[in-house]
């Protein structure tokens, strides 16, 4: 749990005006992981790691799917989520876009972009291999969620709150994080896990997600409440 006083404790402080802080001071709140957690591990696949850690301006011409530098910023922090899952035994939920034949009819499109995608390019990165107790799931739209069986899954399993990494911070993820939001979960984002190919869109979505939908929360925070939950588990 995270105190109120610490409710802007995060990377937006230094792109969020003080006047608007204080505009929005009636959503400060205690954050906390919910009970009953599961993890959503949004769109952590090959396209987007492309062109090493660079800024992704630099890149573009070459990788123009790639958040470059900011991708590779949390791998590290994202493995350090993912291993403190799988210690305390909480579902773990990989998603991915929907590549395979006839998955779709002719037009309907899922997204506005117009970029030729390698057919290798929606694989899950290599430093996140997806294990046995894993669960992929291929989406067509922005959401996991959307057309997806991800809610009948989390409604057999009863879980009762999400934690959410990945990218984009301000597309796939805040797409599914509200839409978590909206179908009764308690989210959590976790800062250092998320990442966009703009560091300002970044900053200004877990801003206005943590002011809204969910609770944006550090990935120390995150692991020591799931390292408990090991604990806890093991006796």
């Amino acid at each position: 749990m995270a105190s109120i006083d610490k409710f802007n404790d995060h990377c937006w402080r230094d792109v969020v005006p003080e006047a608007d802080l204080k505009l929005y001071a009636g959503w400060r709140r205690e954050t906390f992981v919910g009970p009953r957690p599961a993890v959503l591990a949004i769109d952590l696949y090959d396209l987007v790691y492309r062109g090493g850690a660079h800024p992704p301006s630099e890149l573009n011409e070459r990788y123009p799917n790639t958040c470059g530098v900011y991708a590779h910023r949390a791998i590290a922090p994202t493995k350090r989520l993912l291993a403190a899952a799988r210690r305390a035994g909480i579902p773990v939920f990989f998603c991915t876009q929907e590549t395979r034949p006839n998955n779709r009819p002719h037009g309907a499109v899922s997204t506005r972009r117009q970029l030729t995608v390698p057919p290798d390019g929606y694989a899950i990165y290599h430093e996140f291999a997806v294990e046995a107790g894993d669960v992929m799931i291929w989406k067509q739209r922005a959401s996991i969620f959307q057309g997806t069986p991800l809610f009948s899954h989390l409604s057999l399993l009863g879980v009762q709150s999400l934690i959410v990494c990945g990218e984009s911070t301000s597309g796939c993820v805040r797409a599914s994080a509200v839409d978590a939001y909206s179908n009764g979960f308690h989210v959590v984002v976790v800062e250092e896990c998320c990442f966009d190919r703009s560091m300002l869109s970044h900053k200004v979505n877990l801003f206005d997600m943590h002011h809204k939908y969910t609770d944006v929360m550090h990935v120390d925070e995150v692991a020591t409440h799931l390292n408990g939950l090991a604990v806890k588990k093991a006796s």
